[in-house]
């Protein structure tokens, strides 16, 4: 079992930034990806980026070159640095770690982008 518990987040205006963190506890040496997940209202979760336990990040097209991924698989830490923002990107953003076939989510915590 992976507990998630994210932090950072809030209100930025367009073109601002944020940063979101999250920190896995219980059994993370079963993690092989982390990374941060988006759900705005009446749409659908969509993966924002991914970071493998060897380091490879994976960007969702729409935040390529504004957002940044960082993190230790190993030591069970994902951050994610959010340039540039625009207010189509307010959402709940969830932190996921992936162990084999068994995704893992946190509690989920609010972005919003003012114009």
């Amino acid at each position: 079992q992976v507990l998630l518990v994210e932090s950072g987040g809030g209100l930025a205006q367009a073109g601002g930034s944020l940063r979101l963190s999250c920190k896995a506890s219980g059994n993370i040496f079963s993690i092989n990806v982390m990374g941060w997940y988006r759900q705005a209202p009446g749409k659908q979760r969509e993966l924002v980026a991914s970071i493998t336990s060897g380091g490879r990040p994976n960007y969702a097209d729409s935040v390529k070159g504004r957002f940044t991924i960082s993190g230790n698989n190993a030591k069970g830490t994902v951050n994610l640095q959010m340039d540039n923002l625009n207010p189509e990107e307010t959402a709940v953003y969830y932190c996921n770690a992936q162990s084999g076939i068994t995704y893992y989510w946190g509690q989920g915590i609010q972005v919003t982008v003012s114009s």
